[in-house]
């Protein structure tokens, strides 16, 4: 049973790093997922309030890599808020739309058009801002998985 058991919280740390590259997938929901069910179906002994709060610290640094590496790429390239704005919708709505490529290409397009259409940019000024989004996408799905890493890690040394 114990097999069955570490399968499932495998399964669910594989899921979490699936959200890396599918948004609509909650990472965080899942790693911590992973985290109950290792207590639901072994002990919850090795969790203390330290293990809790360091979880939670990279749990707050997982969102604010994610907003941060996209504002700044769209912010370095010459966007605005409605770039960012658009680069969000177009990273929910991409892999949806055009599945596999859409990761990289909904942020792109979703940061051209929010740019063209508010602050009616040049198209040249507003496919740079796209590109300045799919760089802050990579660079945030990168970082994210660093953190995802050490939070597993973390778990580990813990039990």
């Amino acid at each position: 049973m114990d097999i069955i058991f570490w399968l499932i919280i495998g399964l669910m740390f594989v899921i979490a790093f699936a959200g890396l590259v599918y948004p609509v997938i909650p990472s965080v929901l899942f790693l911590l997922g992973g985290f109950l069910l290792y207590g639901a179906f072994f002990s919850f002994e090795p969790f203390s309030w330290l293990f809790w709060s360091i979880q939670l610290l990279f749990v707050i640094l997982l969102f604010g890599a994610d907003y941060i590496a996209n504002m700044v790429g769209i912010k370095k390239f010459g966007g605005s808020k409605a770039g960012v704005w658009g680069s969000t919708i177009g990273l929910i709505a991409g892999p949806f739309i055009i599945p596999v490529l859409g990761i990289l290409i909904g942020p792109f397009l979703g940061a051209i058009i929010a740019e063209l259409v508010v602050h009616r940019r040049k198209v040249k000024e507003a496919i740079r801002i796209g590109f300045g989004s799919v760089i802050g996408f990579i660079t945030s799905a990168f970082t994210k998985g660093i953190v995802q890493v050490l939070m597993i890690v973390y778990f580990f040394m813990v039990i």
